[in-house]
């Protein structure tokens, strides 16, 4: 019998860091032209930290893979929340389609409602995410496979190659409302697994670093060094964005992946060992994928409430935008947690699976 892995510590803690990255990716873009591209640059690009975790994860926990029992528990934990939680998106969706920039407005409900759970995106912009990542847990059995066979890991050069060369791409609202319901969807479709593409890098680089986690160690010590890279690298994809030539947060964010995990893991024992620190981290880790899924419709709300625009202009300071972008991050961590806190108690009083609900 294989004997069980240990709780990875660090990795839960990056975890609780990844989702606030991502949130603040989302409440913290101010500015305009250069300004705006250097704080995307510095806040955007959290979900490959999400893909790393992913598949690192994965890795960790493939001694005890068996596909059908994989898959089910991926619908119960993943797949259901996802849903459930779709339902405050679906109401904006309908309410106030035009604030809310349902693409699909106007045609049959029931139709609109499979386009928004089956492409994620429209009700609720983070969740692009759910149907991609459903990808990467279809093909596990052929990862594992390629992994066993000393193929996989051999790949991941021309992984990285095909990350830097193919982009996410766009589907703004803007450019789809004129469409036919057939070309917005297919947009969104191809949308979905252009990311599964961009993104399979960094999965197999998680499987890899949980594979090989002494290679860990050696981030923390080549630290300076990948911090530099980073920065250049960020800088280059904000010059070439600026042109209008290139923009790809990913390579960027995988060095800070490699970066944050190492100090983490040499950090690991000082952390556990802190417990009102380690203890708070973990409650944001424990907590990291029920933000992911309602922190959109609390920044929605937040926004619509204070008549703020999703890109706060800086016609009055860059101070104070960055002011109110912080307040706005502040105040959609704070209400996500409140939310999240008190649906979880109820749920728990009905002896019903709150992760099934709320993914937590």
């Amino acid at each position: 019998m294989t004997e069980k892995k240990n709780f990875l510590n660090y990795i839960n803690v990056f975890r609780g860091l990844a989702i606030l990255l991502i949130i603040m990716g989302h409440s913290m873009q101010f500015g305009q032209g250069l300004a705006l591209r250097i704080v995307q640059e510095v806040f955007c690009g959290g979900t490959a930290l999400f893909i790393f975790i992913s598949g690192f994860l994965f890795e960790h926990l493939s001694y005890k893979f068996e596909y059908k029992n994989y898959l089910s528990k991926k619908w119960t934990n993943v797949i259901l929340p996802y849903f459930i939680t779709a339902i405050p998106g679906i109401f904006f969706c309908f309410y106030y389609p035009f604030e809310y920039k349902n693409t699909f407005w106007g045609m049959n409900k029931f139709l609109q409602i499979g386009a928004f759970l089956s492409v994620g995106r429209v009700h609720n912009t983070p969740t692009w995410f759910i149907p991609m990542i459903v990808l990467f847990f279809i093909f596990s059995i052929i990862l594992l496979k390629l992994e066993k066979r000393g193929i996989l890991f051999k790949l991941l050069p021309l992984l990285f190659i095909v990350t830097i060369f193919c982009q996410r791409g766009e589907v703004e609202y803007e450019n789809l409302i004129s469409l036919s319901f057939g070309a917005k969807y297919l947009a969104y479709v191809k949308y979905i697994i252009t990311g599964f593409v961009h993104f399979f890098s960094l999965y197999v680089f998680g499987m890899y670093c949980s594979s090989n986690k002494s290679v860990i160690d050696k981030f923390y010590e080549k630290r300076i060094l990948l911090f530099v890279l980073m920065l250049i690298l960020s800088a280059l994809d904000v010059i070439l964005a600026q042109n209008g030539i290139y923009c790809n947060f990913t390579i960027s964010k995988t060095f800070l992946t490699m970066v944050l995990v190492g100090y983490l893991k040499h950090y690991d024992e000082f952390i556990m060992n802190n417990k009102p620190l380690n203890s708070t981290l973990d409650f944001i880790a424990k907590y990291s994928f029920g933000l992911f899924f309602v922190h959109w419709y609390i920044l929605f709300l937040y926004n619509k409430f204070f008549h703020i625009k999703g890109v706060y202009p800086v016609s009055e300071g860059i101070l104070k935008a960055f002011g109110v972008v912080s307040l706005r991050f502040a105040a959609v961590c704070l209400l996500s947690f409140l939310i999240l806190f008190v649906f979880k108690k109820i749920l728990e009083k009905m002896k019903l699976n709150t992760r099934m609900f709320l993914g937590i």
